[in-house]
């Protein structure tokens, strides 16, 4: 019966670790060029970090037919980008101060996050 007990318990950890204390390790961290492909409905990768009070420049590739993956928004920084199906675009970011800025789609069915630290 401890047995059944214990694994039970180490099925919860398990569970509460996945879900609410598990860190998705498709964050980029980059200076330069950073590269996202909109594919299969998301940003890959969704998460991107970069360094404060810095120009960057990110290209999207679009692959994903979708018309809502076509309008890249960053509202934050007054950012709006339209992206062609299967071309390189880049979308220059402006130096930033730190804070997390979403990027999205116009629907915003497509979810990323620019980390500027």
């Amino acid at each position: 019966m401890m047995w059944i007990n214990l694994a039970g318990l180490g099925l919860i950890l398990l569970i509460v670790w996945w879900f609410w204390m598990y860190k998705s390790p498709n964050v980029a961290m980059q200076d330069g060029v950073i590269e996202i492909v909109i594919k299969d409905g998301v940003y890959q990768p969704s998460t991107i970090k970069i360094a404060a009070n810095k120009d960057t420049a990110i290209t999207f590739t679009r692959v994903d037919a979708s018309s809502c993956s076509e309008t890249l928004l960053i509202p934050d920084l007054d950012i709006n980008a339209t992206l062609p199906l299967n071309k390189k675009v880049s979308v220059s970011i402006p130096a930033s101060l730190p804070g997390r800025y979403a990027f999205h789609c116009q629907m915003k069915m497509y979810l990323g996050e620019l980390i500027v630290e």
